[in-house]
């Protein structure tokens, strides 16, 4: 049976298609195997969208030619666009699949190699079925890929040149395959595409806007029961209709430009539990100059009223946003700039990334680059800002109980807290085997990592996990005291609760730990 290996570089249209391609070649016969490991197929999934992520992805086509001369190397993804775009050759690549027939990557397999695709077929056992449950995810939560394309141009992007063609799937195939992924377990699914807000809107076309259509949100009935003609599909209908499949218990949105944070999308999460609160809406300035510049349609008012519209109206809503730091004539000012939406947003995750030239796009062609020194200096100092007001978001919910769905074991989150770490340590010494230092780990519905005591019979389902204190870049919670013995954690269990721990410690002799410094409350 011939074996074909997947990577992904990039983001989570990416891997969703990494995905589905990989589903396709595993029901026609091949065996799926590890990328670092011999296989007859290396299929790459790459990314242009930085220069580091182009050097990656060349590194790695080269990486699965040395793995197996003879092998089939497969390069699909923006940097095989981007490279047919710079005339650039791809030695390696014994076939290139154009990002808008990425998911028919089997179909250009078979007619450039019959002959492969023949003995992967002719290993399938005789009156074996070749389909297979879709794999969409590893993880609790499945990726739904709903669009594609983007046409906002902004100046220092290249995604508008590698996936150029705008389309959306239709609310029907969606809905069918939300549906298979709750059959095969998954209790959340993350909405995904290349611009997400522009679903159902496939003739979209991006212009300056300095207001939106308004809904008086403050006596919503339901603006989606319209009498007459069946509305045109658009981002909140889709976000109702999969709410209504049996079993999918969240949606999480993964990106929303601020253009599309529209009152219709959110009187949709207004009107449905189960749409996640939590909207990340990049920023990528906070100076309305430097916004011109990247031909962002919006400037830095429109972005926090936005913001403050969504916050005002979605109980507990989290914000989380993507931040360019030293775009071409950003300076002192500009940057600060940024640093004050920061500030008064009070996002609860930020995604920062220094200014890099993409081939062929306006900005690589401005004046007045910033030097890398200062790009450095400054995501340096922003992202200490972001931390901060990342930890006063975290702090707003300790001591509140939130649902989490737990996802399984991580290591001890205890970046920046040592009482956790000291924790950890001492929990470490005590219990038996390789995998001290493992709590359960898992996300509220407004993105906040949680990390707690229990049993892995908890890993794929949600409960109410009280936080206890914050931790790292989220925070340390306990699911209280039904899910352990009256006297000990469960046999799977690597770690006891804090309040546990504290009666536990002065049993410990010569342990020179100073206890006054471990807030156990």
């Amino acid at each position: 049976m011939p074996k074909a290996a997947f990577t992904t570089l990039g983001c989570k249209v990416n891997q969703y298609e990494t995905q589905r391609i990989l589903d396709d070649f595993e029901a026609y016969g091949f065996e799926i195997t590890e990328f670092n490991k011999c296989a007859d197929i290396y299929v790459i999934n790459t990314c242009s969208v930085t220069q580091a992520a182009e050097k990656k992805s060349r590194a790695i086509i080269r990486r699965a030619a040395r793995l197996n001369s003879d092998a089939v190397v497969i390069v699909t993804g923006c940097y095989g666009e981007m490279a047919n775009i710079k005339n650039e050759s791809i030695p390696e690549a014994g076939l290139l699949v154009p990002n808008h027939k990425k998911l028919q990557t089997l179909e250009h397999l078979i007619a450039s190699h019959p002959r492969l695709a023949q003995t992967a077929r002719a290993a399938i056992a005789p009156g074996a079925s070749s389909s297979r449950p879709s794999r969409t995810a590893t993880r609790t939560r499945a990726t739904l890929k709903v669009q594609d394309g983007c046409n906002v141009f902004c100046s220092f992007c290249s995604i508008p040149q590698t996936r150029k063609f705008m389309i959306s799937r239709t609310i029907e195939e969606l809905v069918d395959e939300a549906t298979t992924m709750a059959a095969n377990g998954f209790k959340e699914i993350v909405i995904t595409g290349v611009l997400v807000g522009a679903f159902g809107q496939d003739r979209f076309t991006a212009q300056p806007v300095t207001q939106l259509p308004r809904i008086d949100l403050r006596s919503i009935h339901n603006p989606f029961e319209i009498d007459g003609p069946e509305p045109e599909p658009d981002l909140a209908l889709l976000l109702l209709q999969l709410a209504r499949v049996q079993g999918i218990e969240r949606i999480r949105l993964s990106s929303i430009e601020p253009t599309q944070v529209t009152d219709r999308l959110i009187a949709a999460f207004m009107l449905e539990p189960k749409l996640c609160p939590h909207l990340h809406i990049p920023l990528q300035s906070g100076d309305s100059e430097v916004l011109f510049g990247m031909n962002r349609p919006y400037d830095r008012d429109f972005y926090i009223e936005r913001c403050n519209h969504a916050l005002a109206c979605i109980p507990n809503l989290a914000i989380t946003t993507d931040i360019m730091v030293g775009f071409p004539g950003e300076d002192e000012a500009a940057f600060q700039n940024t640093v004050d939406v920061v500030q008064q947003v009070k996002f609860a995750r930020a995604h920062i990334f220094r200014y890099s030239p993409r081939p062929n796009t306006d900005a690589a062609e401005m004046e007045d680059h910033v030097s890398e020194e200062i790009k450095q200096e400054r995501a340096i100092r922003l992202a200490e800002v972001c931390r901060e007001v990342q930890r006063q978001f975290v702090a707003t919910y300790i001591g509140k109980s939130l649902p989490v769905l737990v996802e399984g074991r991580t290591a001890v989150n205890n970046a920046g807290d040592e009482a956790v770490s000291m924790a950890s340590e001492v929990l470490g010494s005590a219990t038996d085997g390789g995998s001290s230092g493992m709590l359960l780990s898992g996300y509220t519905s407004n993105y906040i990592r949680v990390q707690f005591a229990g049993g892995s019979h908890l890993a794929g389902t949600i409960q109410e996990v009280t936080l206890l204190e914050p931790s790292g870049d989220g925070a340390i919670g306990s699911v209280g005291d039904a899910h352990f013995a009256a006297d000990e954690p469960p046999p799977d269990a690597t770690f006891i609760p804090l309040t546990t721990f504290a009666a536990q410690l002065t049993q410990l002799p010569n342990t020179g730990l100073q206890f006054d410094r471990l807030p156990l409350s």
